[in-house]
């Protein structure tokens, strides 16, 4: 089967973490890989980074882009298209919490500052990139960033919580609209993952033992986990897979979501 190499491909959030590892992983098996976020000198850093990691004339390039802002989106997939004139893939990553606390004291701008950047981001990236890929006439595929926390309770993440869970349904929806247009759209659920987003729990204290405890994998995940997951996703191999969430999360979905309530000595 043929693999990814001469695919572009658009990795938001593609400054660190899961998202760079990712952009690492496609260019290194030949894909031309843009990435985006809202740091130019990260994103600079991050493509010198993936070039170098590139092989078979793979190319890697940024755009600095916030998420949740349509346009600037638009100008990002349409940077994508620059090597070969089409998008072949994005991968939606972009994503983090504004708030974690009890839902009776919530800080409402900070809650809907959480939905906004995940959720809308994410509905955003859809709408841009499958317009692309719709007006190529061959399909595409889109990934999008869910997580355990969108799967089942984490006490006080639930701001973060719901809106995953809401990026796992338009996973459902966006596959069953785009199917016909061969565009397949899928998410990654990921579980504790030891990047940049994550540092403050994966650091150790009572959090870290708690998610560790309620993993039959007992161990942080790594970003290399995640992005071999999403290269799955984005790749010919699940060509016949679309609205799914794929839980890379060392089977912690088989237990109890992390009490983030801990963080507080509650």
């Amino acid at each position: 089967m043929p693999g990814i190499a001469g695919h572009a491909i658009l990795v938001t959030g593609g400054g660190s973490g899961i998202g760079l590892a990712t952009a690492e992983h496609l260019a290194a098996e030949g894909a031309h890989v843009t990435i985006c976020g809202r740091t130019e000198q990260k994103l600079a850093d991050a493509t010198a980074r993936i070039g170098a990691a590139a092989t078979g004339g793979a190319t890697a390039r940024y755009v600095v882009a916030d998420v949740t802002v349509e346009e600037q989106v638009r100008m990002a997939v349409a940077a994508t298209t620059e090597p070969t004139g089409r998008v072949d893939g994005l991968f939606a990553c972009a994503g983090g919490s504004t708030h974690i606390g009890s839902v009776l004291t919530a800080d409402i701008a900070a809650v809907r500052a959480t939905i906004d950047l995940n959720l809308m981001g994410s509905v955003i990236c859809v709408k841009q990139g499958a317009a692309a890929m719709q007006a190529q006439g061959d399909g595409g595929a889109i990934v999008l960033m869910s997580s355990g926390a969108g799967r089942f309770p984490h006490p006080h993440l639930w701001a973060y919580g719901v809106a995953k869970a809401g990026i796992s349904f338009l996973a459902e929806t966006a596959a069953e609209e785009l199917g016909p247009l061969g565009i397949r759209v899928n998410a990654v659920a990921p579980g504790i993952i030891d990047d940049e987003l994550m540092s403050f729990i994966t650091a150790g204290g009572p959090l870290l033992d708690d998610y560790i405890a309620q993993m039959p994998l007992a161990r942080v995940g790594t970003v290399h986990d995640v992005a071999a997951g999403v290269r799955y996703l984005i790749g010919p191999e699940s060509s016949f897979v679309t609205g799914e969430t794929l839980g890379i999360d060392g089977g912690h979905h088989l237990r109890r979501g992390a009490d983030y309530s801990l963080l507080f000595g509650e």
